[in-house]
């Protein structure tokens, strides 16, 4: 299996997001912790991204920082 990672992770090797298809299913994982491994579609994941970048997400960090 070949995972793949952003060019905007650079050249470390740890902490980055890597993603990898395999049978029509997404596989998502952190470079540092590969042992743990999400499985999505490609609608699901592409619904996440788009609902991250309009800032539908933005509630939940909010959220992490008053509990701090």
């Amino acid at each position: 299996m070949t995972w793949r990672k952003s060019t905007f992770s650079g050249h470390a090797d740890n902490n980055c997001v890597e993603l990898t298809i395999t049978e029509g299913k997404v596989l998502v994982r952190e470079s540092d912790d590969p042992a743990a491994v999400v499985t999505t579609t490609p609608a699901s994941l592409g619904i996440f991204i788009r609902t991250a970048k309009r800032g539908g997400l933005d509630h939940l960090t909010r959220t992490l920082t008053r509990m701090r």
